[in-house]
């Protein structure tokens, strides 16, 4: 079964659509960047996979379970958005607790793989600082964990590394590839390609709404015209979105 699953999946807004007919199946244990412009509908995508919009046409099922049914799914999957949900009043430490409470877990039952995550990232000596004395960097760090410390069957990053200096970034990559290693989904968002080239196992390129492309990235790689030198997998999105010159 696959860990993601969609069948003719739409979403319009009035006389816009923003996704169409999108059909994706996204093996179980893989990282799979997802890639588009600004505006190709990555967002709503996985807002519709997360079960926070509903879709206007198709299905969508998420780690066994439909997307429309968001009390089964919450506990099956971690998301972290690219403006993560953090309350400014409470510790790092605090956070995490109030995370694991959202799903009705006790914090005890997930605290050693939430602390050793924080350990990872070098975080640990400020879980007990206010998050609002936090850098970008370290509430993206503490965002991370709370999105994974329940070890969801599958995981939505948008834009992970955002914030992060070198060091962090290198980390939080290794992490991602570890929990694909353990089985773990990891649906990776990010504009930062050279990432997704090094760590995505498949990739899934989206625009004006549709898939346009998918496969592993030397697939993506190997499609494009290379008579001028050795492409990348920014010369294979560039070529298949055919917007040279748009902000992406």
């Amino acid at each position: 079964m696959a860990a993601i699953s969609t069948d003719g999946l739409t979403k319009r807004y009035g006389s816009t659509v923003a996704v169409e007919d999108l059909a994706l199946q996204v093996p179980t244990g893989v990282v799979y960047g997802f890639l588009g412009p600004n505006g190709a509908g990555k967002t709503t995508t996985m807002r519709m996979l997360t079960g926070l919009v509903e879709p206007s046409d198709g299905t969508a099922r998420v780690a066994g379970t439909r997307s429309d049914d968001r009390r089964q799914l919450v506990d099956r999957i971690g998301l972290l958005p690219e403006e993560p949900p953090l309350y400014e009043e409470l510790t790092g430490r605090e956070q995490l607790r109030f995370a694991a409470d959202l799903r009705d877990i006790p914090f005890e039952q997930v605290r050693d793989r939430a602390l050793g995550l924080c350990d990872r990232l070098d975080l640990t000596e400020d879980l007990d600082r206010r998050v609002d004395s936090y850098s970008k960097g370290m509430g993206q760090k503490t965002a991370f964990v709370q999105a994974v410390q329940h070890d969801p069957a599958v995981v939505f990053l948008d834009e992970p590394t955002s914030g992060l200096d070198p060091r962090a970034a290198k980390t939080l990559r290794e992490l991602i590839v570890d929990l694909a290693a353990a089985d773990t989904t990891v649906f990776l968002s990010t504009h930062i390609l050279p990432v997704v080239e090094e760590i995505a196992d498949q990739v899934g390129v989206l625009h004006d709404g549709s898939l346009v492309a998918e496969g592993a990235p030397g697939e993506l790689i190997g499609s494009v015209d290379q008579t001028d030198g050795d492409a990348d997998l920014e010369d294979a999105f560039l070529a298949l979105t055919s917007e040279r010159g748009e902000a992406w």
